[in-house]
């Protein structure tokens, strides 16, 4: 009978060749043990990576709307915070003039304007709010504040009702010149008049917060308030029942005022809403996608843990041939 053997040397190379092997699929194991993925996600597919593509874009999209509602809803909550604080102020403004309205007195009238002007500080500085770089108010010019200090403002409503001595033309001096294109527009707002493009924060929905400084609602609440903090102003030199007359009526203009700073806290908090309502829609899908592609290039942990027990052994095994191996010799051949 003839016996087939192998020399030395080429057994060393074969248990060499197949120790290699072994420590390559452990290698692979172990990483589709500890990622839960297939290492050869070529073979998984069978070459064919469309669908793996097209989940992969479909992830990439809902991230980068997942950044855009993020953004969306860090402007819109600036800009309702922004509100808030003009509409309390506003309203707190209303209050006091209506209160200073029934005295006649110069002290209480000095007060009045010292209180708004305060006030008016507060409302500038609120809609000059900045987010993430960009002014909330300035439209599409949102590198640049949209209103300069309450003094710029106070300073050239002045020169328009200097010489003016009844309530009522002082009141329509005032709304004459926030109205007039070359009036507040031109002299005092720094923005454009050009509202923000809507933002995309799904798919085929948008939102659209056109609100700037120059709105109707916030200009008359700026002109109001303006007018009481320049009433008893010695340049105007108003008589102290003309004074009084007009707290009363600028306390009920900004009294009917705070309806349409409502209407545009509401327009602001419904756009919130739908940010909130698409964050959310995003998410979901998003969660679902990955699932999907995680499902689809996915390693079974229970298959690969009884692979990787298997080629485990099969290397102490061969650990144990190679050591036998070693240890022969003639002598103990012989034995």
């Amino acid at each position: 009978m003839t016996l087939n053997s192998i020399g030395d040397l080429a057994r060393g190379l074969t248990l060499r060749t197949r120790s290699t092997e072994i420590k390559s699929q452990i290698e692979t194991l172990s990483y589709e043990m500890s990622t839960g993925k297939a290492q050869d996600i070529s073979g998984r597919l069978d070459g064919d990576y469309s669908h793996l593509l097209d989940l992969d874009r479909n992830l990439d999209r809902l991230e980068a709307f997942s950044v855009a509602t993020a953004e969306a809803r860090l402007f819109t909550d600036a800009m309702q915070l922004s509100l808030t604080t003009f509409s309390d102020s506003l309203a707190e403004m209303s209050a006091a003039l209506l209160s200073f309205g029934t005295s006649n007195q110069a002290v209480t009238h000095t007060q009045a304007s010292a209180q708004a002007r305060n006030e008016l500080d507060t409302m500038i500085s609120s809609l000059n709010t900045r987010t993430g770089g960009r002014s909330l108010f300035s439209g599409t010019a949102t590198d640049v504040s949209p209103l300069p200090p309450a003094d710029t403002l106070l300073t050239a409503l002045q020169a328009e009702l200097t010489g003016l001595t009844s309530a009522t033309d002082i009141r329509q001096a005032a709304e004459n010149w926030f109205n007039d294109p070359t009036g507040f527009d031109a002299m005092i707002y720094q923005g454009n008049a050009t509202a923000l493009a809507p933002m995309q924060i799904s798919e085929n929905e948008q939102i659209d917060v056109p609100i700037t400084a120059t709105d109707p609602a916030l200009k008359a609440a700026l002109r109001d308030v303006a007018v009481a903090a320049l009433a008893s102003e010695d340049a105007l030199a108003l008589a102290p029942e003309v004074q009084t007359a007009l707290f009363t009526e600028l306390g009920v203009n900004l009294a009917n005022t705070q309806d349409e700073t409502v209407n545009l806290r509401a327009q602001v908090g419904a756009a919130e809403a739908r940010v909130e309502q698409a964050a959310t829609r995003n998410a979901a899908a998003k969660t679902s996608t990955e699932h999907a592609r995680n499902e689809l290039i996915a390693a079974d942990p229970y298959e690969t843990a009884a692979r990787l027990q298997t080629v485990q052994f099969q290397l102490e095994s061969l650990y144990s041939v190679t050591v036998r191996n070693a240890n022969l010799s003639l002598v103990n051949f012989l034995r």
